[in-house]
């Protein structure tokens, strides 16, 4: 009888271990697809709100989109803001848009303030110089490359020279964030865990070596925002 037992139990973890090791992989798999879905969510209620015009007029023009679903803020007299952030770009040959791939963002402030915020932002890249920039291990928006704070409201019809032109919503009390000295990093970690394999930012955006079906949405809504 101790043969045949042993024989199911191999048998039985011959079958289950490709399910655990699955299993395993979208578990390790869970922060970066959240922040994938909030990005998406986040994208489609900057597109759809009525004083993000600027920003929707603009979309056809973007070479990339960074999209951070939360930015934290907080800080008396000294302070500081930061979060994730995912970016999809668009291929210059077929105009498909790709990605996404993962970031970090900070920014270090000095002055008179208090409290603590969070604050969603969209950025749009409009120029190869700022696509150039995020595929490097690190670099400073103001510094490494020009950025503008995108107009508010309706009726803005502000031209921009900018290769990065950010927008954001608050949703705490606090002013706006100022997006000049931020550090914007690849989340090479992120990369690797959400592919399964490790990956540069050009691998992602620029050859368009990997790709991942749960991405499918946010892609979606960004393709259909920017045929417009």
């Amino acid at each position: 009888m101790q043969q045949p037992l042993r024989s199911w139990i191999g048998t039985a973890i011959t079958v289950a271990l490709p399910t655990m090791v699955f299993a395993t992989a979208v578990c390790a798999q869970s922060d970066q697809r959240s922040l994938v879905t909030a990005a998406t969510l986040t994208f489609a209620n900057f597109k759809n709100d009525p004083d993000m015009a600027w920003l929707q007029r603009n979309l056809g023009r973007a070479k990339a989109v960074m999209i951070a679903p939360e930015i934290t803020k907080a800080g008396f007299i000294l302070g500081g803001s930061g979060g994730r952030a995912v970016v999809v770009a668009r291929d210059a040959k077929s105009g498909k848009w790709v990605g996404p791939a993962f970031y970090t963002v900070a920014t270090a402030s000095v002055g008179f303030q208090a409290g603590i915020s969070v604050s969603e932002m969209v950025t749009l890249v409009m120029t190869d110089k700022g696509l150039n920039s995020l595929l490097a291990d690190s670099f400073e928006m103001g510094g490494d490359a020009a950025v503008a704070a995108g107009p508010v409201g309706a009726g803005a019809q502000t031209d921009l020279v900018a290769d990065f032109v950010s927008f954001s919503r608050a949703k705490g009390i606090y002013g706006g964030i100022n997006f000049d000295g931020t550090i914007v990093s690849t989340s090479d970690k992120w990369n690797r865990i959400y592919y399964g394999k490790p990956v540069t930012a050009s691998d992602i955006l620029v050859r368009m070596s990997v790709r991942s079906k749960q991405a499918n949405e946010l892609l979606n809504v960004v393709t259909a925002a920017t045929r417009k």
